[in-house]
């Protein structure tokens, strides 16, 4: 019994030294925890005293090592902690070292925070038909580039991003950069030899109300209490549910009842008979309408073009402009791509094998969810082999496959007040910025008379979360668009005016002239290097 109970003992004992080592071994490895901002690849602001900063269990010591000098600090109650670094030269790469995490490849230069809606989003990708030879002839990794990922809050400043990093402008990843935010980004470091960085925080079809906080939109009431309906998360998934579910089942009935697809030979096939169709000009409203609105469902075009016998099994390109709504597009009876909204200019590849010597058939599935359907003018329409190439004729053979109302619209929260300050601004708080450059306005044009206050206000409310009273602001004009004689063009001349106005009375922003870079039929247009050249001339003003 004795020796019974001296062994429970002794195992007792055993367990609780077991449990102590335990412990101190997970205290050995508490870990702190870094933002997505501070990550490999950042790039600090020169000249100014910069915090890193992240969390840790409370009373955690947290010691930083960089540049041949040691910091140290220890976490807040609640976790926190920030170190600040001194006003530092540019220069790099450097390592960092945070307790047991080290941070490779950082610079120190000039950094920028670029925001606003598609034109500040739209990717070289997107360019490079006017600045191939350039784009692909550059690399440079004493520019770095991050973007911040999509995400809106309606119930408060939200601490950090969603995951993401911080690229160099490589071979790898510049077809991701923003257009605007390359040719910035280039020019500035030609001129000035010192790094950049870009945190892009962006997102395309947004209106400035969105990127405000709620204190910032005080004066507009109007704002605050549209942005108290969807404080509900709950509110939000369910509306979400419901409009998915009527997006698909229209969907589903668009594709259930379109002819083409369902029929014996479908009107795709190279050896359809379309004699009987219709012969229509793709670029005249008639074929869209029923005379007194818009056929939204699917229309099918067909069109036979003639090939010389050099282009007999090469690789091709098949450009058709822009298309408004949806694409599907054959060629020969082979599905070459599809794009699934409007903006995008239509670009696809043929492989080799797939063209013949005389006749190949070209098939366009194009879907109008809502409004007119139609082929954006002045765009470029042609088969390209090689150096050769062939234009398309206007003239196409026209069947409507299925005639649908008008698709379910969705509710895009995005665009919903002060939510994207909340997901998109506020956690880059503690970053330390050269300045801000914003490209928004063209959702804005329907309510211009009100653009000049919003935008002195989101100037205001920004440099108050970032702490710099004298942020430099830097804003694009608008570039030009739609006909001269359209009627939405008197609401973006409006806009531009207004834009001119907030700059005009802010002694810290600038005007960036831009309007002559626009294109008549497309919102957003190619040139992103004039607007990226002036961007850098006023910038550097400042230098």
């Amino acid at each position: 019994m004795k020796t019974n109970r001296l062994t429970n003992r002794l195992n007792i004992k055993l367990g609780l030294v077991l449990l102590l080592c335990l412990c101190f071994a997970a205290i050995g490895e508490a870990k702190i925890s870094l933002p997505y901002l501070i990550n490999d690849g950042m790039v600090l602001q020169r000249g100014k005293a910069v915090p890193i900063w992240g969390t840790a269990d409370a009373g955690e010591s947290v010691t930083l090592k960089f540049a041949g000098k040691e910091y140290q600090t220890t976490a807040g109650p609640d976790g926190n902690w920030k170190i600040m670094l001194p006003a530092m030269k540019a220069g790099g790469p450097y390592d960092m070292q945070i307790n047991d995490i080290t941070l490779h490849n950082i610079l120190i230069g000039d950094v920028f925070l670029c925001s606003g809606q598609s034109n500040m989003e739209l990717t070289v990708a997107r360019v490079m038909d006017m600045f191939a030879d350039e784009i692909n002839a550059y690399e440079n990794t004493n520019i770095h580039y991050l973007k911040v990922p999509y995400c809106y809050d309606f119930n408060e400043p939200q601490k950090d991003i969603k995951k993401a990093e911080w690229q160099p402008l490589d071979k790898t990843h510049v077809m991701g950069y923003s257009a605007l935010c390359y040719f910035f980004a280039k020019q500035l470091y030609e001129k000035t030899k010192v790094p950049v960085g870009i945190i892009n925080s962006s997102w395309g079809g947004t209106p400035i109300e969105a990127w405000i906080s709620e204190e910032g939109l005080q004066d507009f009431p109007v704002y605050t209490h549209q942005k108290a309906v969807y404080e509900s998360k709950e509110l939000i998934n369910n509306i979400q549910q419901i409009e998915q579910a009527r997006g698909r089942a229209w969907q589903i009935e668009l594709y259930k009842t379109d002819k083409g697809t369902h029929a014996q030979t479908p009107w795709y096939a190279e050896n359809y008979d379309d004699s009987a169709w219709q012969t229509v000009d793709m670029f005249s409203p008639q074929w869209a309408t029923n005379g007194w609105r818009p056929i939204n469902g699917v229309h099918w075009f067909r069109q036979q073009i003639d090939l010389p016998a050099s282009w007999n099994g090469k690789e091709a390109t098949l450009r058709l402009g822009c298309i408004v709504d949806a694409d599907s597009v054959y060629v020969n009876g082979k599905f070459v791509g599809s794009v699934a909204y409007q903006y995008p200019p239509r670009i696809y590849n043929i492989p080799k094998g797939l063209l013949k010597t005389g006749k190949n058939q070209i098939t366009i599935r194009l879907v109008s969810n809502g409004g007119l359907p139609s082929f954006v003018k002045d765009k470029p329409y042609k088969l390209i082999c090689g150096t050769e190439e062939t234009n398309l004729s206007q003239q196409w053979k026209h069947r409507i496959g299925t005639e649908m109302p008008q698709a379910p619209s969705s509710t895009a929260f995005q665009n919903m007040p002060i939510g994207l300050y909340n997901g998109m601004i506020a956690p880059l708080r503690n970053y330390v910025f050269k300045g801000t450059v914003w490209y928004q306005g063209e959702s804005n044009t329907g309510k211009w008379k009100e653009y000049a206050s919003l935008l002195k206000s989101l100037m205001k409310d920004w440099r108050k979360t970032f702490g710099m009273p004298e942020m430099p602001f830097y804003i694009m004009e608008l570039a030009d668009f739609m006909a001269p004689d359209n009627p939405g063009r008197k609401g973006w001349a409006a806009l531009q005016a207004q834009q001119a106005k907030a700059a005009e009375e802010d002694p810290h922003a600038t005007l960036i002239p831009n309007k002559d870079t626009g294109e008549w039929n497309d919102i957003h247009p190619l040139d992103k290097k004039t607007g990226g050249k002036r961007l850098v001339e006023a910038v550097t003003q400042s230098f």
